[in-house]
């Protein structure tokens, strides 16, 4: 006869088991059950993709359609980046690809902004109205020098209160 302890501890592990089982399951298997044979790539040119990497979220009005396939460089060192898109997104052809963060310091994305050609764009086409992303240490010097500008410290160093 098998004592409570013995029979607590083998099921308290067969759940364990269990619960990781379906944790690998939804890790592994749940971005999959979607088709993806049926999703399409089209590519867009930036000249800086900070923050960008490949499964990064492409948006539209802020709803997922799709994710960040291949990163490349073209001849003139601009990262060329692969969309690929859910088949159920009618892009028109003069839409944009704007590389957004998620709040001041969130994770980036790509938005599309749709335009208003009654063309499509078609899979393996280019967007060609791109803006870059916005890199917060930049934003945050330029401010510095304007502000140093303004007081007249722009060539020297600031005092200090330090005799």
């Amino acid at each position: 006869m098998v004592s409570r302890n013995d029979r607590d501890t083998v099921i308290g592990g067969l759940v364990l088991v269990a619960g990781f089982l379906a944790m690998m399951l939804v890790f592994f298997v749940g971005d999959r059950v979607r088709n993806d044979q049926a999703d399409y790539s089209v590519t867009a040119r930036f000249n800086r993709a900070d923050g960008v990497a490949i499964g990064t979220i492409v948006r539209l009005s802020g709803a997922p359609v799709g994710t960040v396939a291949a990163q490349a460089l073209d001849e003139r060192y601009r990262a060329l980046l692969t969309l690929r898109l859910h088949p159920d997104i009618h892009l028109p052809a003069d839409s944009a690809a704007l590389i957004q963060t998620d709040g001041l310091l969130g994770a980036k994305f790509i938005e599309l902004r749709p335009g208003g050609d009654d063309a499509e764009l078609k899979p393996g086409q280019e967007i060609q109205y791109t803006q870059d992303a916005v890199v917060i240490e930049d934003l945050l010097d330029l401010i510095i020098q304007q502000a140093r500008a303004k007081r007249g410290y722009l060539d020297r160093p600031l005092p200090t209160t330090i005799n």
